[in-house]
């Protein structure tokens, strides 16, 4: 299991971003000074995440079932759970929606997020195929100067030609940041944090994805519910 704080940690610039605090003297290779609790990759089992708001644990409008998830794309486990959860939307037919949580231990996944937010005004699928090939290509992607490669490729194979600052306005930053204070609310502390919402009155609104080789029983459990009310 990946704690918050390693060896790449580029401190002061990420928190910036966050909008959180640097402590250089907490910033050792085990702790990291936060307001809320430490989030994680996650690898493997953990508890069922232990939620303060879920206002925004709901299908969207129109929806009856939908798989919500905080994803850091930077994060292994979350690059092990995209195909899964990709494959699962598409079979059902459900939403999926897709949030950020870029951990500050890592280095250039709130750059991707927003990237992904800049191709999301290019193209109706392009910011989640950008998001998806990213997950793909997660391991020959080691610094921000690989994933600003990365981007200009994917960008060119597109017909787009990449800005040298794809977001001058300072809006895809809010918006992913948005998303991350969002999760800090719900009280996610590892990622991928995946759930299976439901609208159905009587039935568990969500129900977090621990074990994902269970990820079809739940939807096909919340899809009954629903259904039956």
């Amino acid at each position: 299991m990946q704690l918050i704080s390693d060896h790449r940690f580029p401190a002061r610039s990420v928190l910036n971003r966050l909008g959180l605090t640097f402590a250089p003297a907490a910033l050792c290779a085990a702790s990291l000074v936060l307001a809320v609790p430490a989030a994680h990759a996650q690898f493997g089992a953990a508890p069922t995440t232990q939620v303060h708001d879920p206002s925004a644990l709901k299908p969207p409008p129109g929806a009856r079932v939908a798989i919500i998830e905080f994803e850091d794309m930077e994060c292994p486990d979350c690059g092990n759970a995209n195909p899964l959860l990709k494959e699962a939307a598409a079979k059902y037919n459900i939403p999926w929606i897709r949030h950020d949580f870029p951990l500050p231990m890592h280095n250039w996944s709130f750059q991707a997020a927003v990237n992904a937010r800049y191709f999301d005004t290019k193209g109706k699928t392009l910011g989640n195929d950008y998001r998806d090939q990213v997950f793909a290509n997660q391991i020959s992607i080691e610094s921000p100067a690989d994933l600003r490669q990365f981007t200009q490729r994917f960008a060119s194979s597109h017909g787009i030609a990449l800005p040298f600052a794809v977001d001058p306005t300072g809006r895809f930053t809010q918006e992913v940041k948005n998303d991350y204070a969002l999760g800090q609310r719900i009280g996610i502390e590892h990622t991928p944090t995946i759930w299976i919402v439901t609208n159905a009155a009587h039935a568990a609104p969500f129900v977090e994805v621990i074990d994902r080789s269970k990820l079809y029983q739940l939807i096909d459990q919340a899809l009954a519910e629903a259904r039956a009310h």
